[in-house]
């Protein structure tokens, strides 16, 4: 009897072939966007994740103050000054960025350039895969010097090329090749590091970039507990230096990695809830479409009711009947939408689009879209199914 009933509501559903779909359409609409919303907030929270990786728990930034890059007057030798003033701060290195025209013979592209300091890639973890590191001297002395991050070298070179020793240009300055680094994924700023060129940075201030550089001090805490103790003889070393008098503000803004990363993720959390939220009202919509379809298909079918129940059909088999109806088109509805969100993931992260957003699929994200879905076949169904088998056989055979 229960195999009937499920093959009588099959056949009810691709009576009305144009019905069920338009009413299916909200179900796979709601579902591949709550995919798609989920894979928006796990890529977000990659990407902070990536952002932030290289950065210690006791890491302190120190950047240009917001909206007064042209007034600031942070330069790479504040870094000296932090690290001979700050008695809580163990390390500190200055970091200038910016982006320019690369050229290798006939290969050329635009990556980002970063000017460092020789204790850079030991306060980074950024570990050397050819060749050697910068060293006190090339910064002392502005020598034209770099090193490659993995994707300019695959961007740059051939597999048979010989890389350290050669010469590339750098907004038109002849530079030379003295390393390449290991693939790292890790970003500095919006800037990958596998694409990145690492330059001294006296030579990347006076040679490269110039006045286009963004400038950033990264500094060590001797302890975790001594970050806020270690921010406030930041502020008051830089100061000083600056010679800013009491009533001018600061020209610089500090922010600790653990503050970073907490807000950073906080927001791609914040960002996933509102998608995913968008997303089920989509499936809520749906399922008022379907519970109205349901209602109508009683309508026309009451007199198909009216026989069933005089020939001996029981309550339960019509409400199952007209129950099982709308949790197919849920359940159908469902899959098709499943099958679009992961296509729709898969087709953004292949094309040029993966470079404005990243999508991470989400095992969270397939089974909170689908058992949504049911659940709104079972809830919207319910009632115009319980209306069905609540019929009397006489006035449902009188009905026209």
């Amino acid at each position: 009897m229960k195999l009937e009933i499920i093959k009588m509501a099959f056949e009810s559903l691709l009576a009305n072939k144009t019905r069920t779909f338009l009413s299916m359409l909200g179900i796979i609409i709601g579902v591949s966007t709550v995919i798609a919303m989920f894979a928006i907030g796990q890529g977000a929270q990659k990407a902070v994740d990536d952002q932030f990786q290289g950065l210690s728990a006791n890491s302190i930034i120190v950047m240009g103050a917001r909206g007064k890059t042209e007034s600031s007057k942070l330069k790479t030798t504040d870094s000296k000054v932090i690290i001979e003033n700050c008695s809580h701060i163990s390390d500190a290195t200055a970091v200038i960025q910016g982006n320019m025209p690369v050229s290798f013979e006939s290969e050329e592209d635009s990556f980002g350039v970063l000017g460092v300091e020789n204790n850079y890639f030991k306060m980074s973890n950024v570990e050397i895969d050819k060749g050697r590191l910068i060293t006190e001297e090339d910064v002392i002395n502005n020598e034209k010097v770099a090193i490659l991050g993995s994707s300019v070298v695959e961007s740059l070179f051939s597999e048979e090329d010989e890389i350290v020793g050669q010469n590339i240009k750098i907004n038109g300055k002849i530079i030379e090749v003295i390393g390449t680094v290991k693939e790292t994924g890790r970003n500095i700023g919006k800037s990958s590091l596998d694409d990145a060129i690492f330059l001294p940075n006296s030579t990347a201030e006076r040679s490269i970039l110039g006045g286009k550089a963004f400038m950033m001090i990264f500094t060590i805490a001797d302890d975790v507990e001594n970050i806020e103790i270690a921010s406030k003889e930041i502020v008051s070393a830089l100061r000083d230096e600056h010679k800013l008098r009491d009533s001018q503000d600061d020209d610089f803004r500090i922010m600790d990695a653990g503050a970073m990363v907490g807000a950073a993720q906080d927001a791609a959390a914040l960002m996933s809830l509102l998608l995913t939220a968008v997303a089920a009202i989509t499936l809520l919509v749906s399922g008022i479409g379907i519970m109205n379809v349901m209602f109508a298909t009683v309508a026309e079918r009451t007199k198909e009711i009216g026989i069933a129940k005089a020939i001996g059909g029981k309550r339960e088999d019509i409400l199952s009947q007209f129950l099982l109806e709308s949790i197919i088109l849920s359940m159908i509805g469902g899959i098709i939408g499943i099958l679009i969100g992961n296509g729709l993931i898969y087709v953004v992260n292949e094309t040029s689009l993966a470079e404005l957003i990243k999508l991470a699929p989400s095992l969270m994200g397939i089974v909170v879209g689908f058992g949504f879905s049911v659940l709104v076949g079972v809830f919207f169904g319910f009632y115009p199914a319980l209306k069905a088998s609540r019929l009397d056989p006489v006035d449902a055979l009188r009905s026209e």
